[in-house]
């Protein structure tokens, strides 16, 4: 039987991403490719603890519907936590528990986005997001991203057509390039999107994830008005399988929010919920935090010395201070096509799994000589021979 499917699903194509993990499912793949926290610095013993707790203390709550807005002792948890950082607004914001912030970030799309409604990204960006944004059937466009952030002349062009709905950024160790956006850019970003009517969505997942530099604050802590959407999430310090994020929003917006999530899914997993809560509240966060930075300090050191050692001289990567990724950009000359044969050659032959950067374009048109590897979900020993091994191909199929 032939299928017709919706216009809304029809032309959106399976992660490429996605696609690759199904090779990394065989043992004897390498995977540098996933987005997964490292699975030493979980805390999966005291959440096995809490979780018999639960079970064992309220089982009556764990196991019944919950509110969509969250569990209440959670969402107040997470406004002190933002309120000392400076991100919650009594007077004006609010919180929703959203099951993790992949939902978080489509839902506030979906509130916010009509049809042909201008959406920038940076370019490039995360894969997720974009097929959320792309099933709204938003006009996305995307905005040159540096070193430093995003082109502030390009986004400034972008915004003076009127037509510019919402703003997606990752300020803090963006994926998949790494970078990090300085305090500098994001002022300019935030008193454009003010100039001109803009809302920005500022998803956070690696924040916390921090072992190098200097702590930079949010955009969300520039907002008197409620023009920024704060998305976060437990996914990278608790575990991405519990499936807990949150938002932080203007009142106004929470609360269409919560309507959309109430047809998504009623609410959020009150296991989940609870689990974090009570991990906030036996635990100290901050030394849980410390170690899991430290970590990410020993893997990603260990990751860009392989490949100072490994790769050609003509290879250029990030060297991010956060997060979970470094991003490698092969020269002048190099075709998409070639990026896509080699990352495609180095799962296959070689049995090392790393992303292409046309993963995260918003066109398949674009150009990109880049692709993704992730330094925090394989060992030690993996890393090193899967950095050794396509330091060889690269050689091999890039020669000079």
């Amino acid at each position: 039987m032939e299928f017709r499917f919706s216009e809304k699903v029809a032309y959106l194509q399976a992660s490429q991403i996605r696609e690759i993990l199904k090779y990394s499912a065989d043992p004897a793949v390498i995977s540098l490719a996933a987005g997964s926290p490292a699975p030493e610095a979980l805390p999966a013993k005291e959440l096995e603890e809490l979780s018999g707790e639960i079970l064992a203390e309220e089982p009556g709550i764990a196991f019944q519907y919950g509110v969509t807005e969250g569990y209440t002792p959670l969402r107040d948890e997470v406004k002190k936590i933002l309120a000392k950082r400076g991100i919650y607004n009594p007077e004006y914001d609010d919180v929703i528990i959203t099951s993790g912030a992949q939902q978080a970030n489509e839902l506030s799309a979906k509130v916010l986005c009509n049809e042909g409604d201008t959406l920038l990204t940076e370019k490039p960006c995360f894969i997720g997001s974009l097929n959320a944004f792309k099933s709204y059937h938003v006009d996305l466009k995307g905005i040159t991203l540096e070193e430093d952030g995003i082109n502030i002349a390009e986004l400034e062009e972008a915004l003076k057509t009127g037509s510019v709905r919402l703003v997606y950024l990752i300020p803090n160790f963006q994926n998949p390039t790494g970078n990090t956006m300085s305090w500098e850019k994001r002022v300019q970003a935030f008193e454009l999107c003010k100039k001109y009517n803009a809302i920005i969505l500022e998803d956070n997942p690696y924040g916390d994830l921090r072992f190098a530099g200097e702590d930079i604050k949010c955009i969300k802590n520039l907002d008197t008005e409620g023009r920024v959407i704060y998305s976060g999430t437990f996914s990278k310090i608790l575990s991405p399988g519990i499936r807990v994020g949150y938002v932080c929003a203007h009142k106004d917006i929470i609360q269409k929010i919560v309507v959309c999530k109430q047809v998504a899914d009623v609410h959020t997993t009150m296991w989940s919920q609870m689990l974090c809560y009570r991990f906030l509240k036996k635990y100290d966060l901050d030394e849980h935090l410390t170690k899991m930075r430290k970590v990410y300090e020993h893997k990603t050191g260990l990751m860009l010395s392989e490949i100072e050692k490994n790769f050609p001289k003509t290879v250029e990567y990030t060297k991010p201070q956060g997060g979970l990724f470094i991003w490698c950009t092969l020269p002048e000359g190099v075709t998409t096509q070639q990026m896509i044969d080699f990352c495609t050659t180095a799962v296959r032959d070689y049995k090392v799994a790393i992303v292409p950067g046309s993963a995260f374009s918003i066109k398949e048109s674009d150009e990109c000589r880049s692709f993704r590897l992730n330094f925090s979900t394989p060992t030690d020993a993996n890393m090193v021979k899967g950095i050794q091994i396509l330091g060889k191909l690269l050689n091999e199929m890039f020669p000079g």
